[in-house]
């Protein structure tokens, strides 16, 4: 008889959204919670980057985390991308 594998659901529940036994998406859900339009964005993009960063694309998420910061410091100051 042959063991059942667990099947990874790269869609739904991909593991670098999952670790934790939090949902990322469920964080950024209560993350954005109040904030609209690209500041809703640029937030939940940030976040998401740094939550996956160590289980799928290292150094480059991070600067992608650093690049929805400034850009969201920048859409606060009222200044132009």
């Amino acid at each position: 008889m042959k063991t059942a594998q667990k099947k990874t659901d790269m869609v739904s529940h991909p593991p670098h959204y999952t670790a934790g036994g939090i949902e990322c998406i469920d964080a950024l859900e209560a993350a954005t919670q109040g904030l609209t339009g690209i500041e809703a964005i640029d937030t939940a993009n940030a976040i998401k980057y740094l939550w996956r960063w160590k289980h799928k694309n290292g150094e480059e998420d991070l600067k992608k985390a650093i690049w929805y910061i400034t850009h969201l410091i920048k859409h606060l100051r009222g200044e132009k991308r």
